[in-house]
């Protein structure tokens, strides 16, 4: 979960808890009514937290997953280039061998 995001669901969760408050304070009906509101914006306060980590946790996992992929692909694309370049020093150290080996058997004889 990214800091900004934090932050936000801090904040939505502390100013709701701020605004219960308050409501309490002011509220002019009975204890149990009073009560029953409260509950139920302590319920939607939940749900809506429940609702955004839930997106936030789905939103992670796609990026770790597109993460993985990409890493994937580059250390694929690396190990084909080693490879290919390994290749061509192999090439490289055959002819230079081929080389060295006619010169040799010309000073052999």
């Amino acid at each position: 979960m990214s800091g900004n995001n934090r932050k936000s669901t801090l904040a939505l969760l502390i100013g709701a808890a701020i605004g219960v408050g308050i409501g309490i304070l002011f509220a002019p009906d009975k204890g149990s009514k009073t009560r029953g509101k409260v509950k139920n914006r302590i319920d939607d306060l939940k749900d809506q937290a429940k609702s955004k980590l839930d997106f936030l946790d789905d939103e992670t996992k796609e990026k770790i997953s597109n993460a993985k992929d990409d890493l994937k692909v580059k250390v694929e694309s690396f190990l084909s280039d080693t490879s290919y370049k390994a290749e061509e020093a192999i090439n490289f150290l055959e002819e230079k061998l081929a080389e060295l080996k006619k010169q040799n058997s010309k000073l052999q004889k």
